[in-house]
């Protein structure tokens, strides 16, 4: 896994652009700490920082290969997980390798082979950009889903792209200007960034299952995959088959490395049965036992107090699991200093306000884990795909016209100035990024009323809150170096489970129903009977009190640009005296005051740290 960056441009000299894309690629330097390159021509540069995870001789940046007269240059991000396949196909169409086993030189030659059709191709994650320097072309794309990350910017004669913004804003054409829209985004939508929505004025986001070619003519987007709706004839049986069967197999494609890989394990449903397929893999393999690790708070067990969100802690759980599947445990615990500090490293990973201490306490796990090993495997997305989520079930939730992660919209509004408020006007904003994501909805004819509304809450899940989930992960972990992938979301397995009915996904009237049914032969009773528990949080009052104290310094700090966008009193109110009002659903989990304070004390590190500009 890596960081790209690159830049066009039809009126200057790029060969003697050099800094500044070494720049723009330096700010990438924690996605890529083994390697870098660079590529220059007079329209074109692209630059590249290489985390080494296959094919470490054979598999340098940016990577160039010859058809005939014509010259292709690549710098990706990403993994394919059906190189071998593709490789085998490319050499019998003629094709000649240089590497032992590169996938960025197999992804390079599919373009070289089917242009722009290659990516129907591809079974992976991935972000790319590729320069055809005779065609004077740059072609980018991004994978299915939107593991990885890609973002662009496009002035006058100038195309400016990269893994993160940060890139991007090292550009000296690149301003960190903030309009309305984007301010709306920050305020209104949270973490939950709209697909395609780059924060920054002028700066986009290619979304998941998009491809863009950018030429003298400009810029041409188009959508080479969608989720598509048609009746599902699998009977009970065989479709608990294909879901096993398609399960294992992603799970044991994204196995291939040349480095130590690991898995997260929460002894959930969904990261056990990551590690079961994992440990079975390595288990036939003659390999060592897998490592795997679990994060958890210190004193948490003291604090722990059950809900309904939150039913039960992990760590029983997890060695329950562990023993079962014979891995090599590692328990990770994140104390309130360290959880509170890292909310400021959390920002600057993520370029924005994201999670708080669930960004911040990701990335001290991940911190660790990366110690060890250079891969892990997690379970991230299963509630998106298979519909594990209460807002799925609970009436009053599932029929409110709104995104049930995205509440409280008028009371969190009382929390800024008036003129913020006039300036975004938070509840139609929300309603309108709501009425675009429904009408985007692949419908079935003639499903009822009940389905179809399940059908919107799945397509609501998987396109709009699915890729904050996934963008955390990355930028967490990309943060330290650490690639991630997640199974889950292999498109063959979301495209087969999209259509599955919802009496059949909830089979034995349990969340994830058809899933627990797929895997009642490789994981213990017990644990597939386990209700879902969110990813832990800490229940350390000395967390609250934490941020209370941080927030309130903001506050009594004249200097601070958060200021001009707060109620002042209001929000000292609430951390002086507590939010109760604030209990409900905060970023679609019980979270509450502490994580509404950390949200406003990481938006005050964002506007400093970024230098911020709203316009």
């Amino acid at each position: 896994m890596c960081g790209i960056a690159g830049w066009i441009d039809w009126d200057k000299d790029l060969n003697q652009q050099g800094r500044i894309l070494a720049v723009m690629a330096e700010t990438l330097s924690c996605r890529g700490p083994d390697a870098e390159g660079m590529w220059l021509s007079k329209s074109a540069g692209l630059a590249h920082r290489r985390l080494v995870v296959v094919d470490p001789e054979g598999g340098g940046q940016p990577m160039t290969r010859r058809r005939g007269e014509r010259v292709y240059t690549v710098s990706y991000n990403g993994e394919l997980y059906n190189t071998l396949e593709l490789r085998r196909e490319l050499e019998s169409r003629g094709h000649t390798f240089l590497t032992r086993n590169s996938d960025t030189e197999v992804l390079l030659i599919a373009y070289v082979e089917w242009g722009t059709a290659c990516v129907d191709r591809f079974n992976g994650i991935f972000a790319f950009a590729i320069w055809d320097e005779a065609g004077q072309r740059l072609f980018m794309a991004r994978d299915r889903l939107g593991v990885k990350p890609l973002f662009y910017a496009h002035r006058g004669n100038s195309f400016i792209f990269g893994s993160e913004l940060k890139a991007l804003l090292a550009h000296p054409d690149i301003s960190p200007e903030v309009d309305a829209e984007g301010l709306a985004e920050i305020i209104v939508m949270g973490p939950s960034r709209t697909p395609g929505q780059g924060i920054f004025r002028g700066i986009s986001e290619v979304r998941p299952g998009q491809c863009l070619v950018y030429n003298r003519n400009g810029v041409h987007l188009r959508r080479y995959w969608n989720l598509e709706s048609r009746p599902h004839d699998d009977g009970l049986e065989k479709t608990v088959a294909t879901v096993r069967e398609l399960l294992q197999d992603t799970v044991e494609r994204q196995l291939v490395a040349d480095v130590p890989v690991c898995c997260f394990l929460s002894g959930g449903l969904d990261s056990s049965a990551i590690t079961a397929y994992a440990a079975g893999a390595f288990r036939r393999a003659g390999m060592d036992k897998i490592h795997t690790y679990s994060v958890d708070y210190v004193d948490n067990d003291k604090n722990f107090t059950p809900t309904r969100f939150q039913p039960n802690n992990d760590a029983d759980w997890v060695k329950r699991v562990a023993d079962f599947l014979g891995t090599i445990h590692h328990y990770i615990y994140v104390d309130t200093p360290e959880l509170v500090e890292a909310l400021k490293n959390a920002v600057k990973a993520n370029d924005l306000p994201g999670m708080a201490d669930v960004d911040s306490s990701l990335y001290l796990f991940c911190r660790e884990i990366k110690k060890n090993a250079t891969v892990a495997l997690s379970g991230e997305s299963a509630d998106e795909v298979f519909g594990g989520y209460p807002w799925f079930r609970e009436k009053d939730i599932l029929n409110s016209e709104t995104f049930p992660w995205i509440r409280m919209t008028s009371q969190k509004a009382g929390l800024y100035t008036p003129e913020v408020v006039e300036k975004i006007k938070p509840e139609e904003y929300v309603a309108g990024r709501y009425s675009e994501a429904l009408a985007e909805v692949p419908r079935l004819p003639g499903e009822g009323s009940r389905e179809n509304r399940i059908r919107e809450m799945f397509y609501l899940n998987i396109t709009r809150f699915m890729p904050t989930l996934l963008d955390r992960k990355d930028r967490m972990s990309m943060g330290v170096g650490l690639e991630v992938r997640v199974p889950f979301c292999d498109h063959r397995l979301v495209e087969y489970v999209w259509n599955i009915p919802w009496s059949m996904k909830t089979y034995g009237d349990m969340e994830k129903g058809i899933l627990r049914r797929a895997l009642v032969d490789v994981l213990p009773a017990d644990v597939l009977e386990r209700r879902k528990s969110p990813y832990p949080k800490t229940h350390n009052p000395s967390y609250l009190a934490a941020v209370r104290s941080w927030l309130l310094q903001i506050l009594d700090d004249s200097t601070s640009p958060l200021l001009d966008l707060i109620d002042v009193n209001a929000v000292r109110d609430i951390a002086t005296n507590g939010a109760p009002s604030f209990s409900p659903a905060w970023f679609g989990q019980l979270m509450g005051e502490a994580q509404l304070l950390a949200y406003l004390g990481q938006l005050d590190t964002w506007l400093r740290e970024y230098k911020v500009v709203i316009v």
